[in-house]
């Protein structure tokens, strides 16, 4: 009867831990279950989107809000008549991207699409619109957006999941064999364990080189070509991850010694492992969020210390509720159990001082952090970080009492309770990496976003369009261009215009007007007022000839 208590409460163990990993498979996936957000905005444009300019320019400037790097034939201009306005290749500085375009455009709309990859490694796609002279129906073509295939995205953070299970099955483990592990156990199992975890990050770093490939196109995840493949290799992405994997192979060499326990492991070799486990742990964040803060190196250092304490904490409590509390005598666990107490004291310390400054970094308000996906996300850690203290706080009593060393049992009880608790959290993160933070977020919503009023009034004997400028309340910019009713040029030998509010009792106020060239002129007023107001133009083209023409602006 007492063996079947012992398999009952054996499989109920095993039941949690893996409803954690399930449930933690599952935030993985509903995170990307979202629309695909890329992590940097475009935050204007030269020319702006939706105006009209006179002259055709011979070059157009996209400046983002993160630095970005270029896709091959992923950026076009298209003419009015659906040709190829763009000629030679775009270049990139920073966050500015530049595209030459050829000389003697036509008048009309111009489609600007284009698809980079941010600073994080994620695509960012759209268009933008322009017109020369005037606005005409804008050229049809495919808009290389911010579209992902659907296998593609859920696959990305399944892969990070692996990443960071094996980061825990690799760097707890390997500490405790080094420091904290009895001399007389065999180390089979925690070797098993070990090359699991190695395993594992080097499956999740060749997936992730793979997958960065039809992420960074938007093809599907079997059409990816050689070329795309030697983009990706030789993108910063690409060098960062082969780097980890040169790491992860140099581990595995130096690690054989410690993982057989024959005693020709040396202090060396411990060191150099840091050394290379330091390297490895970097890699993280340096193809993710942190490389894209307002404080780049502050942000690398602070989740390359955070997924460390994760992986020292984690991995210590795999090695405990698999190994040490099931084969280690009550005298070696009174010896461990204390030593492990305070590791993972400091590790939790270090997590909660970590998660808070990169909360602090990424989460820029309160609005970021109630608002968006990612701030509730990061609320959503929170409580579960809680939860998993309140039962740390209870093991911890449970070895400062001594009882975890007599009873054990009871310590794997609470110890698999923290697992899984733990898994959902690395659901989470893997999650959170494909969401853009929250500054990110609010950056892309008050950028990108053209608030120049522009309008085209005609008459039998031109056409004349007025362009205000922010069209809010205080200084306002108001340019005016004339042409011909066929969109030619016209010449205007005197401007005048007048703004007027009648429904707040503002009388016309004259726009004092400065003429740049024989068709164009440009003013400032200060608008006292938000509302309706009416603009009243009049071109004088000759000594008899004048046209008069009014329109309403709404000014926010």
């Amino acid at each position: 009867m007492s063996g079947m208590t012992v398999d009952r409460r054996r499989f109920c163990r095993g039941l949690a831990a893996l409803a954690g990993i399930l449930i933690g498979f599952f935030a993985v996936l509903v995170g990307p279950a979202l629309p695909a957000s890329a992590h940097a905005a475009l935050a204007n444009s030269d020319p702006a989107n939706g105006t009209i300019v006179p002259d055709a320019p011979n070059k157009i400037t996209l400046n983002f809000t993160e630095s970005v790097q270029l896709l091959n034939g992923k950026i076009q201009v298209l003419a009015p008549d659906g040709s190829r306005a763009d000629q030679g290749e775009p270049s990139v500085d920073g966050g500015s991207v530049t595209i030459p375009l050829r000389s003697g455009g036509g008048r009309g709309t111009y489609l600007v699409s284009y698809r980079v990859i941010s600073a994080d490694s994620h695509p960012v796609g759209g268009s933008i619109t322009y017109s020369v002279g005037a606005a005409s129906a804008p050229p049809t073509a495919t808009v290389d957006d911010e579209t992902v295939d659907p296998v593609v995205r859920g696959l990305i953070p399944v892969g990070k999941y692996l990443g960071y299970a094996g980061l825990v099955l690799l760097v707890g483990p390997v500490l405790v064999l080094a420091l904290l592990w009895p001399h007389r156990l065999s180390r089979r199992g925690p070797g098993r364990l070990v090359w699991t975890g190695l395993g594992l990050i080097a499956f999740s770093t060749l997936l992730a080189i793979w997958l960065q490939a039809p992420y960074s196109t938007g093809s599907g995840l079997f059409d990816v070509r050689v070329g795309d493949l030697r983009d990706v290799l030789g993108s910063t992405f690409g060098a960062i991850m082969l780097v980890r994997l040169g790491v992860i192979c140099a581990a595995a060499l130096l690690l054989r010694p410690l993982l057989k326990g024959s005693g020709n492991d040396s202090k060396t070799d411990l060191a150099l492992l840091g050394v290379l486990g330091v390297a490895a742990l970097a890699t993280w964040p340096l193809t993710g969020h942190p490389t894209a803060s307002p404080v780049a190196g502050v942000s690398v250092v602070v989740d390359a210390i955070h997924l460390a304490a994760m992986a020292v904490w984690l991995g210590g409590l795999v090695m405990l509720v698999g190994f040490l509390l099931r084969q280690a005598d009550e005298r070696e666990l009174g010896a461990i159990l204390p030593i492990w107490s305070r590791w993972a004291s400091t590790a939790v310390a270090a997590l909660i001082v970590a998660g808070v400054v990169q909360a602090l970094i990424e989460v820029s308000s309160l609005d970021g952090l109630f608002f968006t996906t990612y701030g509730r996300l990061i609320l959503a850690k929170v409580g579960l970080v809680a939860i998993v203290l309140v039962v740390a706080f209870f093991s911890r009593r449970l070895v400062r009492s001594k009882a975890g060393e007599a009873e054990p049992r009871g310590l794997r009880r609470v110890v698999w309770a923290e697992l899984a608790v733990t898994a959902v959290i690395l659901g989470i993160t893997s999650a959170l990496v494909q969401i853009p933070p929250a500054r990110t977020a609010e950056a892309s919503q008050s950028t990108g976003t053209s608030t120049t009023v522009s309008k085209t009034l005609t008459d039998n004997k031109m056409a004349l369009q007025i362009d205000v400028f922010p069209a809010t309340v205080g200084n306002n910019s108001i340019h005016l261009y004339a042409y011909t009713p066929d969109n030619k040029p016209l010449t205007v030998v005197e401007w005048t215009a007048t703004a007027a509010l009648t429904a707040k009792g503002i009388e016309p106020i004259e726009v004092p007007l400065l003429r740049i060239t024989d068709f164009h002129a440009i003013g400032d007023i200060a608008l006292p007022a938000a509302g309706e107001w009416t603009f009243k133009v009049t071109a004088r083209t000759s000594d008899i000839d004048q046209s008069t023409l009014s329109t309403t602006v709404t000014i926010k």
